[in-house]
Order: structure tokens, then sequence, then C-alpha cells
């Protein structure tokens, strides 16, 4: 059993910045691929960036490539998400998500573990 624990949303600007981070506890966190997820109202969950125990990152959208940036500290046992240059439409939970494989999923059907979630809201 893995727990996870996000921190970090509020409300910004547009233009400003973020981190958030999320915090996982439980079964060794250095074996699971970590994925960040977001919802907005109205629409269905979807994937932001995964990275993998070993460090290789995936990012679905195009909208965040250049803007956000997932890290991992294993040694803490947490992952980050960095987000830049946030802009409105970036509004929404965002969901921290575990999944015991080395493989960075795309689909949250893949991951076995969920935080609650945190809210971002970007003000234009």
């Amino acid at each position: 059993q893995v727990q996870l624990v996000e921190s970090g949303g509020g409300l910004v600007q547009a233009g400003g910045s973020l981190r958030l981070s999320c915090a996982a506890s439980g079964r060794t966190f250095g074996y699971y691929t970590m994925g960040w997820f977001r919802q907005a109202p109205g629409k269905e969950r979807e994937h932001v960036a995964s990275i993998t125990w070993s460090g290789g990152s995936t990012y679905s959208l195009d909208s965040v490539k250049g803007r956000f940036t997932i890290s991992r500290d294993n040694a803490k046992d947490t992952v980050y998400l960095q987000m830049n240059s946030l802009k409105s439409e970036d509004t929404a939970v965002y969901y921290c998500a575990a999944a015991s494989a080395n493989y960075p999923y795309t689909r949250s059907a893949e991951y076995d573990y969920w935080g609650q979630g945190t809210q971002v809201t970007v003000s234009s």
C-alpha cells in the first residue's frame, strides 16, 4: 500500500509559477512510476506527466511541454511538478498517482494509488 499526499496548489496569476509536491509513504517509493494528472471542471481527468523510478519522463500535453517539469527525489519519497508560465487553462485539480512498474504510463487505469488532489487556480 502506498499513501500519496499532494501539496503546493493555490491561486496564482497568469504567468506565475507553482511547484506541486507529492509525498509518498508505505512501500518503497523508488520502485514506482509516478504520474501527475489533472481534472478541470466538467472535463475528464487527463495525464500531465510521468516519471519512472530510473528518471525517465514523459509529457502528454503539448500545452505544458516546455512549461512543466516533473522530477523526483527518491531519498525524500517525493515527486514534484514545477509549473511555470501558468495559464488560465491550467486551472484544475492536480492528482498524484503511483504505478508499480518502471514505465511512464499515461493512462490513469495503469496507476494503482492516487492522492486526494490539490487545487490549482490561475487567474487571468
